[in-house]
């Protein structure tokens, strides 16, 4: 019976590091749909979330360049490892409380293990970034990052925004105005190098969630005296 009882708890532990590894990379790729809304896989490129590239062996809570960590994931102690990271995807709020993660967690044990199977590749030093199914859904969610707001054509290079009653109305560099009910005009600030040029803010088109357009600047100083009330 002892025999028995040691026999199985080593064939567990020899099962367990490997099921991490067992996934399939191109269903974890259709997963991480779920995550590409709030992480990049581009080294340093942070979104509502940090950037999953060099995850592994990386203490929880400590990319130098993303400054939103929660206290209890930065106090958490945590190494990412196949199974710490098998852990969190499964319950984040379980293996850290009170963390600032609004995922509930992926129950599924076969469809963690294709999603780290897929991450372990994907965010490899050096690995170039499997982005398909990450621009797949920040298209859809209007989520992630704009191209290069220093490069953009006149239709997306805003002069002028008035604002009248419930309406705004954006003048581009090409001469054209286009009126956007206030509940459907967000207004962003991009600080990275890829953001738009001092004084040139940029509209770029939303996602489906009721914005339509995105005006995107420079800095946050640059909002109120761009914006115009003009009836």
């Amino acid at each position: 019976m002892k025999r028995d009882l040691i026999i199985v708890l080593l064939t567990v532990g020899f099962m367990t590091p490997s099921l991490a590894q067992s996934g399939d990379v191109t269903r974890g790729q259709q997963d991480f749909r779920a995550c590409a809304a709030c992480h990049s896989l581009e080294p340093d490129r942070n979104m509502t979330g940090p950037s999953l590239a060099g995850l592994w062996g990386r203490k929880a809570g400590t990319l130098p360049s993303f400054d939103r960590y929660s206290d209890a994931l930065k106090s958490s102690g945590i190494v990412w490892n196949d199974d710490t990271l098998d852990r969190w995807i499964a319950d984040p709020q379980r293996i850290v409380p009170d963390n600032d993660m609004p995922f509930e967690g992926i129950k599924e044990s076969g469809a963690r293990a294709d999603l780290l199977a897929f991450l372990k590749e994907a965010t490899k030093p050096g690995a170039a970034p499997k982005q398909s199914a990450q621009m797949q859904m920040n298209g859809m969610m209007g989520g992630g990052h704009d191209p290069n707001l220093k490069k953009i054509k006149p239709a997306q290079q805003v002069r002028a925004i008035t604002y009248c009653h419930d309406t705004y109305r954006v003048t581009t560099a090409d001469g054209k105005t286009r009126a956007f009910w206030e509940h459907n005009l967000r207004f962003k600030t991009d600080s990275s190098k890829d953001g738009p040029e001092a004084g040139t803010p940029a509209i770029m088109p939303a996602g489906m969630m009721g914005d339509r357009a995105s005006v995107i600047f420079a800095s946050p100083d640059e909002i109120g005296p761009t914006i115009k009330t003009q009836c």
